[in-house]
């Protein structure tokens, strides 16, 4: 069995894209899936299966979520290694008096090179702060994540990718529930 975390975009924001855990749990259950397991109400979804290969689980999921509640939800499949690594590359972490709550990983669905930093027009979205490390984008907000131009939906239309956002606490815990499996 192999555990992937798969990350819905979108559910559960503002009255948009509503979905119950426990009603996704079971329809996730329903075809195949074990020991499934939520965290918070956006998205977090941990689940066992023999399938090894994320694009095919997020495929699944993804037609799932549009056959049970209708919903076409962009879904990024990651490994405990994703989540080591946002650990272990985060440039923001060697900061003193580091702000967490300022600290974010936009999570996307494609590799990128280093200098695609350049194609997110970086003056932009000063004094924020974003650096690239392969599927990940670290970022740094000046003021916080409702006062920014660097949101999801400016990533997604300047890279031309599905992206995801969690903030550092949450990546805190779902790395410390991946270890717990």
């Amino acid at each position: 069995m192999t555990t992937h975390l798969v990350l819905l975009r979108g559910i559960n924001v503002s009255g948009h894209n509503m979905i119950k855990m426990d009603l996704l749990k079971k329809a996730l259950e329903s075809i195949g899936f074990e020991n499934v397991e939520t965290y918070v109400q956006s998205g977090n979804v941990f689940v066992d299966t023999a399938e090894e290969s994320a694009a095919k689980v997020g495929f699944q999921i993804k037609q799932e979520i549009f056959k049970t509640f209708g919903h076409d939800v962009p879904v990024i499949v990651l490994a405990a290694a994703d989540l080591e690594a946002c650990f272990a590359n985060n440039p923001f972490l060697k900061e003193k008096e580091l702000d967490t709550k300022k600290i974010y990983v936009a999570f996307v669905s494609k590799e990128l090179r280093s200098d695609s930093i350049n194609d997110l027009k970086s003056s932009q979205f000063k004094p924020d702060e974003a650096i690239i490390d392969g599927s990940r984008i670290f970022i740094k907000y000046a003021v916080g994540a409702g006062k920014t131009r660097l949101d999801q939906k400016y990533i997604e239309k300047k890279l031309n990718l599905t992206a995801t956002i969690r903030n550092w606490n949450t990546v805190t815990q779902l790395l410390k529930m991946f270890e717990a499996k």
